[in-house]
């Protein structure tokens, strides 16, 4: 499908329905989404900044975690384990692929 089809309109209703399902969602943890996905709410964060220029990552990161990145962590991220680790590494390794 082409990316033309999809207006900005709709990817900007979709992105910020996004935002807000993963503001949401705190007990997912980033590195579950990593070990899933392949990016996080950081990674969202960080091609935010990339795309818009002005924007600090520690301001696109409070974009989408809806506060400062260090309390969201402080509220809601746990430690992760080696299996989630593994797990994460395993799924960054196929973006390779895509970039």
């Amino acid at each position: 499908m082409s990316d033309n089809i999809l207006t900005d309109a709709v990817a900007a209703t979709a992105f910020r329905r996004l935002v807000a399902h993963l503001q949401h969602r705190t007990d997912v943890q980033n590195i579950d989404l990593m070990g899933s996905a392949g990016f996080c709410r950081n990674c969202l964060a960080d091609w935010i900044a990339e795309a818009d220029g002005a924007l600090t990552k520690d301001q696109a990161r409070e974009i989408i975690h809806g506060m400062p990145f260090g309390e969201w962590k402080a509220r809601y991220q746990g430690e992760a384990t080696a299996q989630q680790v593994a797990k994460m590494q395993e799924s960054v390794a196929k973006n390779a692929d895509n970039h």
